[in-house]
């Protein structure tokens, strides 16, 4: 009897969705001066899983939109453009940086240096993160610009 219970419980481990083992390291959202509407989140997703693993979207009660962004070089002039998702692949990661992939808030409320942001990504396995990332000044980078 012990026996069958262990491979029906092990039949039905095996039959659920398998989910990502996505982490977040050095994870800020970038100061910009007062009255800047719009900000951006980096970060580096980790994925521990052997499977691929995308994410589809983000969320923050700190900005009224919030999308995943990359840049592309247009003829010369690096644009913002939103994109549908970002993969992480098995076993690996994927930054979101600066002149990269990103995380896009816009109509921000204003933030401070000591502030804290939350953010929720949600992956296309049906998880979530519930992220609390710091507000940091990054020298060197411009801001993100108003005009996609």
């Amino acid at each position: 009897m012990f026996k069958q219970l262990f491979y029906i419980l092990l039949a039905l481990l095996l039959a659920l969705p398998a989910q990502a083992k996505v982490s977040v390291e050095q994870g800020y959202v970038r100061l910009l001066p007062p009255g800047t509407p719009n900000t951006a989140a980096f970060m580096t997703l980790n994925n521990e899983a052997d499977k691929p693993v995308r994410l589809v979207a983000a969320a923050s009660s700190a900005a009224a939109r919030v999308e995943l962004h990359t840049h592309l070089n247009d003829n010369g002039v690096m644009r913002m453009r939103q994109v549908a998702h970002i993969e992480v692949p098995a076993g690996g990661h994927v930054q979101l940086q600066p002149g990269g992939l990103h995380v896009m808030l816009f109509d921000v409320t204003p933030l401070s240096a000591d502030a804290r942001v939350p953010l929720t990504l949600t992956f296309d396995d049906g998880h979530s993160l519930r992220l609390s990332l710091p507000v940091r000044e990054v020298m060197g980078h411009s801001a993100p610009s108003r005009g996609h």
